[in-house]
């Protein structure tokens, strides 16, 4: 298969009567979704969309999202995600930036997208998912307008897919374009390295705008697999939805694992059905690994990837806590590249540096991005040559395993020396008192940057600043140690559960 049409059409053929997507109550089986996007393609036709054409989203999680996927992956229509946290402004930037013909929304925006309309002029039909108002199609209505046959276009290998914005981790997003030949081939290699089956069953609860939301959801439908999709993260309902629906396998960063196994009655639920948790985003603390395990089993795994590109995972049979010093060493690393991902690293001129020592992740793989939307020069200093420049800083060990050290940009060079923000980090949360930190380099009139500490503590617990940078210097070079901590009671974080860097940046280099 080479185009996500395909997919659909093949799980239609073939698992017609298998469930697709679950819902709440509602249960899509293939057979429905191929009908579905069918229709709802065939219905974007008619108001005057073509192939290529740009549709864009603003919704939360809901089975009517998917459907539009599916819908424009069918039809060559490429899908742009917004997303629903943005403030009003950001959300006009990104779709002013990607300039849809046609926006599908959730009535609850409805005001919101009203408001920005005048300012819209590409925009000519706005589909509403739920109660719409006059100047909005009903969703449904647009379905039952659409014939089963589709549209008289379907989608090609070399069509643009999906224009989905990063997350901003070093600044405003940037539209990421990756091909149907590109989304198939991270199709099959999520379900290579996820291990999935035509029974596997994913419960998808991240938002569906972002990489995450939709990559797993391809994965375990390029078996003819099941997605059970909630609305957003909720622990008490994540369990029962395990429970009920034999999950198989689900997505979850540091943060939802700790408030999944702080739930009171967790002993009193059946999750033997779980096969998989991969965790992303950030290193899981080796202690909070520990207790995954010990509750759920050895069924965590690592996954390196981003908007742009696959790059690497950790099996679950290689996350032992418990293990060898040398397989514990190695639960800070996200593993070896997946099957088909080439991946180099490089000094400032693009030389290859010896095993051990850190530069930036290259990438090159047939699941790359196309190009950064409307950024051409975005997209030249991203491509080299073929390679994907990651702006990830890591190295690798003697056996190849890669271990990642900081983003490029929020390396922080003091007096000339190159500090790695995630070993602070990793330093200050080895303290038994400390659930979550943060590293920022800040002006420092000598130094020019030092670093500074932005630290979660653990309810009940206390301990003061200079007990916390002394233990630090125990573990770590007094240079990288933290000059000063700030205590908080929450970290800012992205939709896919990374710290915002640019937000404590913003917040406390001042």
């Amino acid at each position: 298969m080479k185009t996500l049409g395909e997919m659909i059409e093949r799980n239609a053929r073939f698992y017609a009567d298998r469930d697709a997507l679950v819902f709440g109550n509602r249960r899509v089986t293939h057979g429905e979704m191929a009908e579905r996007a069918r229709r709802f393609s065939d219905a974007l036709y008619r108001q005057g969309l073509r192939r290529q054409d740009r549709v864009a989203v603003l919704a939360m999680n809901c089975a009517e999202y998917y459907e539009t996927y599916r819908a424009c992956e069918w039809a060559g229509l490429l899908l742009a995600t917004v997303n629903f946290r943005l403030a009003p402004a950001e959300i006009l930037h990104i779709l002013k930036d990607a300039a849809p013909k046609a926006l599908v929304f959730e009535a609850q925006y409805a005001t919101l997208v009203d408001g920005l309309r005048p300012q819209m002029p590409d925009v000519e039909r706005y589909i509403c998912i739920g109660d719409a108002p006059s100047w909005a199609i009903p969703f449904e209505s647009m379905m039952e307008a659409g014939s089963t046959e589709g549209p008289p276009i379907r989608s090609q290998p070399d069509d643009f897919a999906y224009l989905i914005y990063t997350s901003g981790t070093t600044g405003s997003p940037k539209g990421v374009v990756r091909t149907h030949r590109a989304m198939c081939a991270t199709a099959e290699s999520c379900a290579l390295v996820t291990e999935f089956s035509g029974h596997s069953r994913v419960l998808q609860t991240t938002p569906a705008f972002h990489v995450g939301g939709i990559g797993y959801v391809n994965a375990v439908a390029w078996l003819g697999g099941t997605t059970v999709l909630h609305r957003g993260f909720e622990p008490k309902a994540m369990l029962e939805t395990i429970q009920a629906e034999r999950i198989t396998f689900t997505f979850l960063v540091s943060a939802m694992l700790q408030a999944l196994l702080d739930v009171p009655e967790l002993s009193t639920y059946d999750l033997s059905s779980i096969e998989n948790i991969t965790t992303a985003a950030a290193p899981v603390p080796v202690p909070l690994l520990e207790r995954g395990i010990e509750v759920l089993g050895p069924v965590f795994a690592v996954q390196y990837g981003m908007t742009e590109s696959n790059a690497c995972w950790l099996p679950a049979h290689e996350v032992r806590p418990h293990g060898t010093p040398e397989e514990v060493r190695r639960l800070a690393s996200v593993g070896h590249p997946c099957p088909g991902i080439e991946l180099r690293i490089v000094d400032d001129n693009g030389v290859d540096l010896p095993q051990g020592q850190t530069g930036e992740v290259w990438l090159r793989s047939a699941t790359q991005l196309s190009e950064y939307w409307n950024n051409s020069v975005a997209t030249t200093e991203a491509l080299r040559d073929g390679w994907y420049r990651s702006g990830d800083m890591g190295y690798q060990d003697s056996h190849g395993y890669v271990f990642l050290v900081d983003r490029k940009k929020d390396m922080i060079i003091s007096g000339g020396e190159n500090i790695y923000s995630r070993e602070v980090e990793n330093a200050l949360l080895q303290h038994p008192a400390v659930m979550d930190a943060a590293a920022i380099g800040v002006p420092h009139e000598k130094w020019g940057e030092c670093v500074k500490a932005i630290v979660v503590l653990r309810p009940g617990e206390t301990v003061q600043e200079a007990d916390l940078i002394g233990f630090c210097r125990a573990l770590i070079a007094g240079y990288k140690c933290p000059k000063s901590i700030e205590f908080v009671e929450e970290l800012p974080r992205l939709p896919t559960g990374k710290i915002s860097k640019v937000v404590l940046r913003q917040r406390f280099s001042r």
